[in-house]
């Protein structure tokens, strides 16, 4: 098929520690303009009492997720992988600039015209979500272990570093006039830098990595036709068709043969986004009393989520405290559902304490689980084969942080809403 060797591992793995942190950074991108909306929506609740933005955006943020990436996902074997993603993370970066825009020209009133452009950019949130989540994963699910668990982490770490950033700001600004308004203008202008900087990263210098070139051309050399335009991106001319015999070698599992052959993986994601949704952020946000922490209750709650998900996706990277078989995880995650009553009495009758512990617990299991499934799925086989069971991956993740934050409304029966 062309003289490029791709059977043999890549000299020293040149680049790998750099494609480690670019992939952080792109985790960190995928996300941060997503959990800077969350993180500031002790400022929502304040300008949008009647609205339930708390619950509102999540839900209106999670159709257009499921609906783009069910669609990206049923295409995802003739999808030029450079321009998804790309497309997502400067949606990512103008959507970000706009929340921004929107709150400088209403001079921060609220409203129900201000509240239904706050969720059409939610909405924008979630299309560019579906392009570049399932697309980053699909992408890295080929390539080496470390390079997704590094992306993966990098997830998570948005929601530590906005929720750290959220506490700087509601310190700075506690006292001054307008202060919750002003960490919010200073959250986005942030989160709008940082977008940017990711588009620079994924265009220009991710496709350039030795690594990264190495992982694309075995992929193509097995048949995936999604890699070209990455490949070319980074000095690559695309491998020559092959011929019938070859054709034959190089043909994949369908989707629906991958899904069948890993449902139980599927049904892993479904159900640990469920609980976790359930949850987070709706639930931390308004349904867990007063307590001496006051205002800044709710903060902490979020940020003790945030940092527990991100250290729970560093533990797989020891190996014997990596849970792979594949029904351990399945029964692991099932009793994860004992949390629920666990956090209605804890909410009830528990003092704030016991509520920082279970939900530290919450976000330590959702982070080290989710690195589990998706580092052990793809193993065995090929690369476009790969590809297209990280994206069925995310569809189920999605499909269950939809049922999450849909099951979040039950908390409020008995609330007289």
């Amino acid at each position: 098929m062309g003289s490029h060797d791709v059977n043999g591992p890549p000299p020293k793995l040149e680049g790998k520690y750099a494609a480690m942190v670019v992939c952080w950074l792109l985790g960190n991108g995928c996300l941060f303009s997503w959990n800077s909306m969350l993180t500031i929506e002790d400022y929502y609740v304040d300008l949008f009492p009647r609205y339930h933005p708390a619950r509102v955006l999540t839900l209106v943020y999670q159709p257009f997720a499921l609906g783009t990436i069910i669609i990206l996902s049923y295409h995802e074997a003739k999808m030029n992988t450079r321009k998804r993603n790309l497309f997502g993370y400067v949606l990512f970066f103008i959507t970000s600039l706009l929340v921004l825009v929107l709150d400088l020209a209403t001079s921060g009133r609220g409203g129900l015209g201000t509240f239904i452009g706050i969720c059409a950019i939610s909405a924008a949130f979630g299309i560019a979500d579906a392009h570049v989540q399932g697309g980053m994963v699909g992408d890295l699910s080929f390539m080496s272990g470390e390079l997704i668990q590094s992306f993966l982490a990098g997830l998570a770490a948005s929601g530590a570093l906005t929720s750290a950033l959220r506490l700087i700001t509601k310190a700075a600004f506690e006292n001054s006039h307008n202060g919750l308004r002003k960490g919010a203008i200073l959250f986005f202008a942030i989160s709008s830098i940082f977008e940017l900087l990711c588009v620079i990263l994924y265009a220009f210098a991710f496709p350039k990595l030795p690594i990264v070139k190495y992982y694309r051309s075995k992929a193509a050399s097995e048949g995936s036709k999604t890699v070209s335009a990455d490949l070319a991106a980074g000095g690559i001319q695309t491998l020559p068709e092959a011929d019938e015999e070859e054709q034959r070698d190089l043909e994949r599992l369908g989707n629906k043969q991958l899904l069948l052959q890993n449902i139980d993986y599927a049904l892993d994601m479904f159900l640990i986004y469920a609980l976790t949704l359930s949850i987070f952020p709706g639930f931390l946000f308004e349904d867990t009393g007063s307590h001496s922490l006051g205002a800044w209750y709710a903060l902490v709650l979020i940020a003790m989520y945030n940092v527990s998900d991100l250290i729970g996706r560093y533990i797989p990277l020891v190996k014997f405290l990596k849970l792979e078989n594949r029904r351990g995880l399945m029964v692991v995650i099932l009793s994860r559902f004992l949390l629920v009553p666990a956090f209605y009495f804890t909410a009830k009758y528990g003092d704030q304490g016991w509520m920082i512990m279970l939900t530290s617990f919450l976000g330590l299991s959702n982070g080290y689980l989710t690195v589990c499934v998706l580092t052990s799925a793809p193993k065995g086989y090929k690369g476009p084969e790969q590809n297209a069971l990280g994206n069925l991956l995310v569809v189920f993740l999605l499909v269950g942080i939809f049922a999450g934050v849909t099951l979040d409304w039950l908390w409020l029966i008995g609330k007289g809403w």
